[in-house]
């Protein structure tokens, strides 16, 4: 059975992918977040993922503002 961290570290892994497939920087998401209407600096943004504990709406917005249409889980 996974510990909190472990699931932690696979969410913020997942989205560090996603970025990296597309690549794009914290900068490039803030923008990207901010062109979806979402409001946030590259500073928190990069401590966010590097906490991997935000909540899933800010994954969903994410995913929504780099333009991911699925998401691969493995």
């Amino acid at each position: 059975m996974a510990t909190d961290k472990e699931w932690q570290d696979r969410v913020k892994g997942l989205l560090k992918a996603e970025l990296k497939r597309r690549n794009l920087s914290y900068r490039d998401l803030a923008e990207k977040l901010a062109g979806i209407g979402v409001s946030d600096t590259e500073l928190n943004i990069k401590n966010k993922i590097s906490r991997g504990g935000f909540t899933a709406v800010f994954l969903v917005q994410c995913l929504e503002a780099i333009g991911a249409t699925t998401l691969r889980l493995d």
